[in-house]
């Protein structure tokens, strides 16, 4: 698909590679850019490194709006105009960060501002699959009036894999609805806790002594594979599991087996180890899973809340005074 630009003659040229599904093109702060910037939007993802290649050459900023799309060190070494990269979320594990700081490109993200909207959609996974409501909602269209239980959420405890903004904030939203919070983190904060009122505990606890876990932890080599089979037989047999971070922090496979075999209530997730996922993708086999396709912070208010922090971040840079980085070593401006 051919890109949607607007060109301004002098001003920086800011790249979105692949708008898809659509994030930015979505946002009346997109109009916001267009005012600072040159905007070059491509409302389809490259088919080929050869086209991302193309794309992104003449960019002076590259605007990531999808995770699926990754920057490798590769790509970057051939994109001697580009400055900076404006990450359209938290996260930021699908760019090379080591080679982003060599080459002198500012990377920057946009923490905490979604908080509360991923853990809304963390906190519906969890009361969908505790209800049964995708499985009934399913044999109500077969003309089947279902007798099964769900299972009650209140009163029950919660274990919490990650308490930056989005932990934070699944656990205000537990604790609202009456659930017990423990948690674990590669970095405890116990003034935090005492404030939010739960405790932390080793992941072994966490995950034995928790009807329910929510995951909330950024992919990195210390979290790549967090969750394997051994730490899902660990957890109570009738638990639920919601993961709204990274689908590489758990084991796929294992959850699936997890699942089949009952030993886990149900899970909801919001994030595959490839996206888009195809009919045969082994979740999709599963009883009582809530799946839904990386939309967490995809309502109109995320939607406004990213690309305006997308534009701030890029505007700040282009004023001289980067805010957000998170290369390794703050870069200098090319």
């Amino acid at each position: 698909m051919a890109a949607e630009s607007q060109s301004t003659g002098s001003r920086p040229l800011v790249v979105i590679p692949a708008d898809d599904p659509p994030l930015v093109s979505r946002s009346r702060y997109l109009d916001d850019l267009r005012a600072i910037a040159e905007v070059r939007l491509y409302q389809d993802r490259p088919t080929s490194k050869d086209e991302m290649l193309d794309r992104v050459k003449p960019a002076d900023i590259l605007l990531n709006s999808r995770s699926a799309v990754r920057v490798s060190a590769e790509l970057l070494n051939r994109l001697p105009n580009l400055k900076m990269i404006a990450v359209c979320g938290i996260g930021y594990d699908t760019i090379d960060l080591e080679a982003a700081t060599q080459a002198g490109i500012v990377v920057c993200n946009i923490p905490g501002r979604t908080a509360t909207v991923v853990a809304e959609h963390a906190f519906s996974l969890l009361l969908s699959v505790s209800r049964r409501v995708v499985s009934m909602t399913e044999q109500l269209r077969e003309g089947q009036w279902s007798s099964q239980l769900g299972t009650t959420v209140i009163g029950k405890r919660i274990g919490i894999i990650g308490t930056g903004n989005i932990g934070c904030e699944m656990i205000r939203m537990c604790r609202a609805f009456g659930m017990e919070v423990v948690a674990w983190t590669l970095h405890p904060d116990e003034d935090k806790a005492r404030l939010l009122g739960f405790r932390y505990l080793p992941l072994e606890e966490v995950l034995r002594s928790s009807d329910a876990i929510s995951i909330h932890v950024r992919l990195s080599e210390k979290t790549n594979g967090l969750i394997g089979s051994a730490e899902l037989q660990q957890m109570k047999r009738g638990a639920i599991l919601v993961n709204t971070a990274r689908a590489a922090v758990v084991d796929t496979a294992a959850l699936v087996e997890a699942l089949k075999t009952e030993h886990l209530f149900g899970a909801g997730i919001d994030v595959f180890d490839q996206e888009p996922i195809g009919s045969d993708h082994p979740l999709l086999t599963c009883e009582n899973v809530a799946l839904t396709p990386h939309s967490a912070d995809q309502t109109p208010e995320g939607l406004d809340i990213l690309t305006l922090g997308c534009v701030q971040n890029i505007q700040a840079f282009l004023d001289g005074v980067p805010q957000n980085v998170v290369t390794a070593v703050p870069a200098a401006r090319r």
